[in-house]
């Protein structure tokens, strides 16, 4: 529970961090940028060098075939600051990522104005969350949160725009989970017979449509659509939700039944 406690809060924290702050440039010392033009910068060895060398390729082919610039600086004692600017001629068309080991995120982004046309400040607020959150990078490594969070906005650029992250996290699937379970529970007890004779209580299920419709349909089945091209997931979610509809079907005939036997005594 705390670390699920932990998780939330960096989520609203990174909110916070990512609307009314910039990644800090303030600082200026171009000695730590190479000679070579490179859209690879890495200070704090995030990446391997075979790594590098890749990144390397894919971010200059991917500026050469469609405009897009993103580079990607990896910093921790010492930081280039607002030398990069120039060096990397930043524009509308520019992402810098930043990755600092230091902080409690890992990522940290500059966009660049055209950005938001495909991808909106929400975006990049789950990017910084889902791949920056201490927890992942134990998970998969500093390399494994840098490479996931560029190739998604790789794929996004691809798409023609993206309104969410691509892919659904664990934490993300095991709430959509809970939802419809908890939305088919509230289906199930709403359709058990109130009446003598009466096998689907039709006129109740109906009423509650609206709670248990969004807990399965909102909650538990949009997110993966919206992020995920995967069935299983959603088969999973389905027989969760009708699993947890018969069980509080069969709950709710015994309650039921319990509440009419002195009555029929």
């Amino acid at each position: 529970m705390p670390s699920k406690i932990n998780y939330f809060l960096g989520i609203f924290l990174s909110i916070v961090i990512f609307i009314f702050n910039k990644p800090l440039l303030a600082i200026n010392n171009p000695n730590l940028l190479p000679e070579e033009k490179t859209p690879v910068i890495d200070l704090a060895k995030t990446l391997s060098p075979i790594q590098k060398k890749s990144l390397e390729e894919d971010l200059n082919e991917l500026e050469i075939e469609s405009g897009w610039k993103i580079k990607y600086l990896s910093q921790f004692e010492s930081a280039p600051g607002i030398a990069i600017k120039d060096y990397w001629d930043l524009d509308d068309t520019s992402l810098l990522i930043i990755a600092d080991p230091r902080g409690g995120n890992l990522l940290n982004f500059n966009v660049g104005e055209a950005y938001f046309s495909f991808m909106p400040r929400l975006f990049w607020v789950e990017l910084q969350t889902r791949f920056g959150n201490q927890y992942y990078v134990k998970e998969h490594g500093e390399d494994g949160a840098v490479l996931d969070a560029i190739n998604s906005v790789k794929v996004c650029l691809n798409r023609g725009g993206c309104k969410v992250v691509p892919g659904l996290s664990k934490e993300q699937y095991i709430w959509t989970l809970c939802t419809s379970i908890l939305g088919g529970l509230i289906a199930g007890f709403s359709a058990a017979p109130k009446k003598e004779g009466q096998i689907i209580s039709i006129g109740f299920l109906a009423l509650l449509l609206p709670l248990w419709g969004m807990l399965f349909g909102i909650f538990g089945l949009a997110p993966i659509i919206t992020r995920s091209n995967e069935i299983l997931p959603l088969l999973k979610n389905g027989l969760a939700f009708a699993a947890a509809g018969i069980a509080g079907y069969i709950f709710s005939q015994t309650i039921f039944s319990k509440y009419e036997q002195p009555k029929n005594s």
